[in-house]
């Protein structure tokens, strides 16, 4: 008795590539600080995210900060000065509750060990709203303690093979001096030194990396121990950025330490936001754009120092990334950014290990709570819920499979586990050029961008296909799911009440849905007209 089998699939009458898909974007997803985490819609808002568009790890700043309470050097006064304690003790019940939270959505912590206690800080409140303390330790031993004994308490609470799991990254954009950093290079490269060297000590099985390092730069401003502002000029008045000659901030150096004194470098982490701001030779800060393919020429870069280093086996984490690495962009909230991310998405998905877009939620308080519903921040939804543009992006990119059957310039066509086909396609507009979509103060701006065009057509004609099957088509573009769009219609109201909140969540996930059809001869035609920055994702309908 024969078998039926299936036609081979066919794509436009050519056989399919067969290569794998990474899902860099949904490996790990930024957010703020760890004390956001105890909201509760922070909570709601990464069990979505974790359940619909598949985010594994999370990662965040301020661990250690004084909202968390875990160094405890006093007793805490209260109405009282607080009585010296006669050894300082850890306390990890905000901690447990965040991690808690995290790993009962099936996810993970990224950890990224930072900022310093106020007791360990040699200076204090340097950065954000919540007054970080980005400083080196006033005493080595007493933070190499604090790691360990955190480490250890997770240990005991989730298991060694848990937590073996968990990437351990030393501090953040240490580069930035004196904002997350008020120390030199060289006293960061003793943070890692000590910091590496305790974690591997608790068990060599922990992976540790940095430098977690800000954007690349095409000049010597971070060259020496401290930020050199008077080297930026060349940058900041350069008529074409595309011409400058970028890279990374730190990577060479650490490397040289680290293998010179012989440390683990388990994984490199670095940030790759298309944007860099430098002063002019009159000392006016610029904000500069990169093209559209800075990410995937950074990232390439990047695979090439790695492997010519004492490091090959490293990963590569890009641990924060998104259009701009400002939490008061406008772009963030429109589809243009959606499309912008989906293009670099999967232009980047075989040179990174994760890319993690920063950040997941609006909840994020680094300026302080944002101005208004739609306020630029970087999160896939607002603070009241409403799915931005990006939230659909990250969605569609979630729903395509693991192994490639054709990618152009315009999209991709991949292969499912059920003998399906899941696609996803863009109009990244040809008018825009190799420009990238910049930033913006107000959402009035960004509008600059909805005359680029002009629309694309995308054709395919994929065979050997289950007949009869239905595939669901969804397009967000300037007219379906361009929610600050309809909120700019409002007249752009700071305060939402309960039913303006309920109908902008309704035109958010309005999407522009409708259905295909395989033939009886196993063909699904797919002959679409995408208007510009519009991204359309095909997959297979659930029965």
């Amino acid at each position: 008795m024969s078998v039926a089998t299936s036609p081979a699939l066919m794509i436009d009458g050519r056989s399919p590539t067969d290569a794998p898909l990474h899902h860099v974007w949904s490996v790990c997803v930024g957010a703020g600080r760890a004390n956001e985490a105890l909201r509760a819609d922070w909570q709601s808002h990464f069990r979505e995210a974790v359940t619909t568009f598949g985010a594994r790890y999370v990662r965040f700043h301020g661990l250690f900060h004084d909202d968390m309470f875990v160094y405890r050097a006093s007793n805490g006064g209260g109405f009282g000065p607080p009585t010296p304690l006669a050894k300082p003790v850890y306390t990890f019940a905000y901690v447990d509750k965040v991690f808690d939270a995290i790993l009962d959505t099936g996810a993970r912590p990224f950890v990224e060990l930072g900022f310093m206690p106020r007791e360990l800080a040699t200076q204090t409140e340097t950065l954000f709203w919540w007054k970080a303390h980005c400083s080196p330790p006033n005493d080595m031993n007493a933070w190499v303690d604090l790691v360990t004994a955190t480490v250890q308490h997770w240990m005991e609470r989730y298991g060694r093979e848990e937590v073996r799991t968990w990437p351990f990254e030393v501090w953040n954009e240490p580069n930035l001096v004196p904002h997350f950093w008020t120390g030199t290079r060289t006293q960061y490269f003793e943070l890692y030194e000590a910091t590496a060297r305790a974690l591997k000590a608790i068990d060599p099985g922990l992976k540790v990396g940095g430098p977690s390092s800000s954007v690349f730069v095409p000049d010597s401003r971070y060259d020496g121990e401290y930020h050199d502002r008077s080297v930026e000029a060349a940058t900041a008045e350069a008529p074409d950025p595309a011409l400058l000659p970028w890279k990374p901030v730190w990577i060479h150096e650490l490397i040289a330490y680290c293998a010179e004194r012989d440390l683990p470098i388990d994984f490199f982490s670095t940030h790759l936001y298309p944007t860099d701001y430098a002063f002019d030779t009159q000392g006016v800060g610029r904000s500069i754009s990169r093209d559209r393919d800075a990410t995937r020429n950074d990232l390439e870069q990047m695979r090439q120092i790695i492997a010519a280093s004492p490091y090959p086996d490293a990963d590569l984490h890009i641990t924060e990334w998104s259009t701009s690495p400002s939490s008061r962009d406008r772009m963030h909230d429109t589809v243009y950014a959606a499309t912008y991310i989906t293009r670099a998405f999967l232009q980047a998905h075989t040179l990174a290990d994760s890319i993690s877009y920063w950040a997941f939620t609006d909840v994020f308080e680094e300026g302080g709570g944002g101005i208004g519903p739609f306020h630029g921040g970087f999160g896939f939804v607002n603070e009241q819920g409403i799915h931005k543009p990006t939230f659909h992006a990250m969605t569609m990119l979630h729903r395509l499979g693991d192994r490639i059957a054709l990618q152009t310039e315009h999209g991709i066509i991949t292969r499912t586990t059920d003998d399906a086909i899941a696609a996803l396609f863009f109009n990244y507009p040809d008018s825009m050029g190799s420009r990238s979509v910049g930033d913006a103060t107000s959402y009035a701006q960004t509008r600059r961008l909805a005359g680029e065009g002009p629309a694309r057509r995308i054709s395919h004609s994929v065979s050997g296909l289950i007949p009869g099957d239905i595939y669901a088509v969804e397009i967000l573009d300037l007219d379906h799911g361009n929610v600050a769009e309809s909120w700019h219609q409002l007249g752009e109201p700071l305060n939402l009440s309960r039913q303006q909140v309920a109908d902008l969540k309704r035109i958010a996930d309005d999407l522009d849905s409708s259905t295909l059809t395989v033939n009886d001869d196993g063909v699904l035609a797919i002959d679409i007209t995408l208007a510009p920055w519009a991204v359309m994702s095909i997959s297979r309908a659930i029965p």
